[in-house]
């Protein structure tokens, strides 16, 4: 019994695990903006994590992951349409 216990202790939810990505991206981010880095890759790499973390969000705190391929591919057009729409107007914005 005792051993048991301690297997369900070291077990981590796969949602833990997501959400402990979430936050370390997060916090990648984050820190990109407090150092005030800057320039077309870093915001590529800033709207390319954005959506790596919509993924996660959609696919497994919204329950997608589990739906239709068409569901998924719903949610993933509708973060490359925004991020593109963003990528966009950045790039417009520098000429």
């Amino acid at each position: 019994m005792h051993n048991i216990e301690n297997q369900r202790s070291q077990f981590i939810r796969p949602c833990t695990r997501v959400w402990l990505g979430l936050l370390v991206l997060t916090g990648i981010t984050y820190s990109i903006g407090k150092m005030e880095l800057g320039g077309t890759q870093i915001v590529m790499l800033v709207l390319v994590i954005t959506f790596i973390k919509g993924e996660m969000v959609a696919g497994f705190f919204m329950g997608l992951r589990k739906t239709s391929l068409l569901w998924r591919a719903i949610m993933a057009s509708w973060l490359v349409i925004v991020g593109g729409g963003i990528a966009i107007a950045y790039l417009i914005g520098l000429k």
